[in-house]
This record gives C-alpha cells, structure tokens and sequence, in this order.
C-alpha cells in the first residue's frame, strides 16, 4: 500500500486537453508570449489567439519556462496536503522547465520529477501511465522509477503542414524551409534521444500524406501499447483526422483507446497550424 497520497503533475504543454481534470492531473501552465504581453497556456491564450496574432503582425509567439520558484511553490501546495508529487516534464533537450522543476524538487521531501524526454501528448502519455498506476495503489518512488525505464518508448512524431513557424522560430534552417515552400515538402518530425528531429520529408499536399506517415511509423514502431494513442493536432481538417483514426483502427487499435486531442499555445507556438501526429507507448507486445 501507498504510505502517502500521489499526485501526479505535468506541465501545458502535454496537451491533455480535459483528461487533466478527468484524471486528476495538475497541470502547470507555461509562459507564452505575444509581443510584449505574457500569456499562461490553457489559461488565458489558446491556439487561435496566436494564429490571429501571427496574421495580423506576422510576429511569432515565443515561449517560456516557470522559474524554480514558480515550480516550488507549486509542489509545496500538495506537500503541504500530505502529498507526494510525481511530475513529468517536456524534455530538458528543448526547454529548462525540467532544470528549474528539479531544482525545486530538491528542497522539498517527496517531490520526483521526471525528465520526459518529449513533448505534447507523448509527455501526457507518461502522465497518464502515471495516473494508472497511482490508481492502482503504487507509490510515488515506484512510479518515478517506472516512468524511467518507461518513457524511451514514448513514440512521439508529427508531420508539419507549413514551415513558417519553424523557419521563422529558427527551428530548421533557411534552405531547408525554401525548398520547402518551393516544392510543398511536409517534415516529419520525430523526438530521439529528447531532440527534435527531421526523420523523413513527404512532398505534395498534407491530406496526401498524412496517411502514408501513419504507416510509416507504425512500420517501424511496430510493438505498440494498444490500450492508449493520441491524435493530436493544431486545428488539422475534421476529414484528415477522421481517415487517421480510421488508419489506426485498421493497425488494430480500438476505437474506444484513440484519444484526440488539440495542441496547447505552447506547441501551437511552435509548429503551426493543422501539424498532426500518432503518439504511443511503443512497449507492447507483438
């Protein structure tokens, strides 16, 4: 039995939509910015305040960690509780919110933070496995050492529609991002080793290949969990996210366990609008 009660907590950028609440998930908001105005995701910006934002200034948002102080005083307010705390940060590659969420943890008994190495729904997917298990009985050291031996196998990837968020954000270089204007290529994006990187360019039209990219992963990542994967998306066609869920339907997945979500401010800060990815723990058995 657990000695103490366990809440697990990961950050916005999880984009868990209302399985936050539903799953009894803390989430903790990250800091976006537009223009000189600072914004908490999933508080008070949503993805469509910074698509209006870019139209209208053809300025990027930007994007940024909690500080230390932030994070302890959000994990003292569930140690004071009689907590303790289980949080699973974006991947340290490509933001500071897992330094500064650790540093916290230090001056605090029975805060575990978890570095997630990834991003969006494939953070959440850890959440969520964390959420299962705290549900279960296990106590927070079991499920921070699970996560560990868990989280390589996150399957985390999107195909980008448009590069001007990355181009425009530094994320891909300028020649990349001319040819693709120039030639309609769709990156393929996959998180390895916590990095962010281009695996695989399909050319033409989004609605074309957004299924040829299902098949490709799932070609590689063949041994999936089966009992959970996301859709998750910055605003993609209702059409384009239907033929995928049929997609993964046909892989064998039940339709009752293909969660969709929308992709917070801070991702949408990122990628664009109508990026879409397939997200699972790539763990299962043949």
């Amino acid at each position: 039995m657990q000695s103490k009660k366990v809440k697990i907590t990961t950050d916005s950028a999880s984009d868990l939509n209302e399985l936050f609440k539903t799953r009894d998930i803390g989430e903790f908001p990250l800091f976006v910015m537009l223009g000189d105005t600072q914004y908490l995701d999933d508080v008070d910006i949503d993805p469509k305040m910074i698509f209006d934002y870019f139209e209208n200034h053809k300025v990027l948002p930007k994007t940024a960690a909690r500080s230390s102080e932030d994070f302890y005083d959000y994990f003292k307010s569930y140690t004071d509780d009689g907590f303790a705390v289980v949080h699973i940060a974006i991947s340290s590659q490509i933001s500071s919110t897992y330094e500064f969420a650790k540093s916290a943890s230090e001056r605090l008994d029975d805060v575990y933070v978890v570095d997630g190495r990834s991003l969006s729904s494939g953070t959440g997917l850890l959440a969520l496995a964390a959420a299962d298990m705290r549900d279960n009985g296990a106590d927070a050291k079991t499920i921070a050492e699970t996560l560990e031996t868990r989280k390589s196998s996150v399957q985390a990837s999107f195909v980008v529609n448009t590069l001007d968020f990355l181009y425009k954000g530094g994320r891909c270089s300028g020649l990349a991002a001319f040819f693709g204007k120039a030639f309609s290529i769709k990156p393929m994006l996959q998180m390895i080793d916590g990095k962010i990187t281009v695996v695989k360019k399909f050319m033409g039209s989004f609605s074309k290949n957004i299924l040829k990219y299902v098949d490709a992963v799932l070609e590689k990542f063949d041994t999936p969990d089966t009992s959970r994967v996301f859709i998750t998306h910055t605003y993609a066609e209702h059409e384009t996210v239907d033929a995928v869920r049929k997609k993964l339907i046909d892989y064998g997945f039940a339709r009752e366990n293909i969660i969709e979500t929308i992709a917070g401010a801070t991702i949408t800060s990122h990628c664009g609008k109508s990026t879409l990815g397939i997200l699972y723990l790539n763990d299962g058995r043949k």
